[in-house]
């Protein structure tokens, strides 16, 4: 599978899990330049970024070890961004969904506040 696609499945994932959850979607795939946002979803009044990576298995790690901090930089760089051109003055954070295995059987691991900007 190509690596695009590979990346498109675990966002229909994600969007599938947190909707059963009881998020809202907000936006799916938002680019500012050469950033993007997998997912940005709502509840409870908290807006979320999410950041998905999908893995087959975790023969090189779990998925969520790939969000460094380069990664995250970049994310919270984008969300700054949409804050700003939605004019969002609520509570904000940044989670990451770590999806491993197949489509029908895939361990999904959701991490709340997996990062914060730094001042």
């Amino acid at each position: 599978m190509k690596t695009i696609e590979k990346g498109k499945q675990g966002e229909e994932i994600a969007v599938s899990y947190l909707v059963k959850k009881g998020y809202t979607i907000d936006a799916q795939n938002f680019s500012w330049g050469k950033l993007e946002i997998d997912v940005i979803a709502s509840i409870d009044q908290t807006l979320v970024f999410v950041e998905v990576k999908f893995r087959s298995s975790k023969h090189y790690g779990a998925p969520w070890q790939a969000v460094n901090g380069g990664k995250q930089h970049r994310l919270i760089k984008a969300a700054h961004h949409y804050i700003n051109k939605v004019k969002w003055d609520g509570e904000a954070r940044f989670d990451v969904i770590s999806i491993v295995g197949s489509t029908a059987a895939a361990e999904i691991q959701h991490i709340e506040g997996a990062y914060y900007p730094r001042v």
